[in-house]
């Protein structure tokens, strides 16, 4: 499934709604995640959503859509849930309750294009403190609806995102059909939060390690390696690329079997290989891992993503194998622990973050191809760094968003060119050296 961005997205032209939730006073107060709170403590903004679009190749009538929408939400906790701000401190996370709404009609601009007319929707309904923070919203046309859900992302992550849009088709089926429409019961998001903070503490090795990392950035997470201009917020320059269509994946893959290590690693290879090229330096990147640590987290919603950090110096598969390991196990112990002597994660301008996404190993799928089915990113200002990379049977996609400075144009286009490269060759080379040539 391809990852674009909101500016980019090509969407039908015809009337712009979204369903309008009716929504409760604020209730119990929850406790929040460290991410969560990181996320929501940088205060209400726009551009903080996440969003997932398809296209229906019927048409459908609104009230199945909206009632199916409901149950949706109805079934997923965090869903359910809302942050709300303090005057003598930060947010807080209460419970809400969503019942059936009203469908409302957006105006489109003379001249606007349908991303920007999608775009002012979602950036002023799913912002960290609304109430709620998701929309579903909808394009209607001869040819059937074009649907976009999108929430903020305190709420949700993009494996969450599949899990709605699948929950939400299910529904839509059952209301079809006459049905009330019922999703799988899955645990809400709070209670992963409390299940983190009653876990073992993290061992002292773990402690050290983090230590050393965050000294060898300076005192921060890990940056760029290549100037990236002037430092501060500067507009966005987002690009997209295919890396691997499905026949050079298959090659890619076979070449990783060939080295004994997994796609991924082999992607950190020429990940190491570049940056050692360009920058003379290790690769060294935030690198977000999930914390679906058991089975019965699979069908729920929210952010079940921790960060760790990628120390790769070695271009080597094997060792790069054993240092995505190693940041595999420094992510799975609770962050506000681990952080607490830099007060919460300690980040500059121009951090570097990898996020890596394989759909062929998830537990939860949508047909992709069928609906047409892309993630959305929101456009925003950026002072760093951010790659995307999404794995599915049509090949690797690879999203990146950096600040639209002369100078970051040059260096992380230039590292961007030489890495594509050096994936697609590690598929074909006839020696190991493809990723390291």
């Amino acid at each position: 499934m391809r990852l674009t961005h909101v500016a980019s997205l090509s969407l039908p032209f015809g009337p712009l709604l979204s369903y309008e939730l009716a929504v409760s006073a604020p209730g119990e107060q929850l406790p929040p995640s460290f991410d969560q709170s990181r996320h929501v403590g940088l205060g209400d903004r726009a551009g903080s959503w996440m969003a997932l679009a398809l296209h229906l190749d019927a048409p459908v009538e609104r009230d199945h859509l909206a009632a199916a929408w409901t149950a949706v939400v109805r079934s997923h906790g965090t869903l359910n849930t809302a942050f709300v701000a303090q005057a003598d401190g930060p947010a807080t996370l209460h419970e809400i309750t969503c019942g059936p709404g009203e469908w409302i009609q957006h105006e489109i601009a003379p001249g606007q294009p349908m991303g920007a007319a999608l775009q002012g929707v979602l950036d002023a309904h799913c912002r960290p403190l609304s109430r709620p923070s998701h929309r579903l919203c909808l394009i209607e046309t001869a040819d059937g609806p074009t649907l976009v859900v999108a929430a903020d992302h305190s709420h949700v992550d993009m494996w969450s995102m599949l899990v709605i849009v699948r929950d939400l088709l299910a529904a839509l089926a059952a209301v079809q059909q006459g049905e009330h429409p019922t999703s799988p019961p899955a645990p809400a998001f709070v209670e992963h939060t409390r299940a983190l903070r009653d876990r073992p503490a993290a061992p002292p090795e773990i402690h050290r390690r983090w230590r050393e990392l965050i000294e060898a950035g300076d005192g921060a997470m890990p940056r760029f390696p290549l100037s990236l201009g002037a430092p501060g917020d500067h507009p966005e320059r987002v690009v997209v690329r295919d890396v691997l269509d499905a026949d050079a994946l298959e090659a890619f893959s076979a070449r990783a079997r060939q080295e004994g290590v997994s796609t991924l690693a082999l992607t950190i290879s020429a990940m190491t290989s570049t940056t050692r090229a360009l920058a003379g330096t290790a690769l060294r990147a935030v690198f977000p891992v999930h914390s679906r640590y058991e089975e019965r987290w699979h069908d729920s919603v929210g952010w079940f993503i921790t960060n760790s950090v990628l120390d790769s110096a070695d271009p080597d598969p094997s060792a790069c194998a054993a240092a995505l390991k190693e940041s595999l196990r420094l992510g799975s112990h609770p962050l506000a622990e681990v952080l607490a002597p830099w007060g919460g994660m300690p980040e500059e301008p121009g951090m570097l973050a990898i996020s890596w996404l394989d759909m062929r190993r998830l537990p939860v799928t949508i047909d992709t191809q069928r609906l047409d089915a892309q993630y959305i990113s929101a456009g925003i200002r950026t002072d760093g760094v951010m790659l995307w990379f999404s794995t599915d049977s049509d090949g690797i996609h690879l999203r990146c968003r950096f600040p639209d400075t002369p100078e970051a144009r040059v260096n992380v286009g230039a590292w961007l060119d030489d890495l594509v490269a050096r994936v697609r060759r590690a598929g074909t080379a006839d020696d190991r050296t493809g990723a390291e040539r």
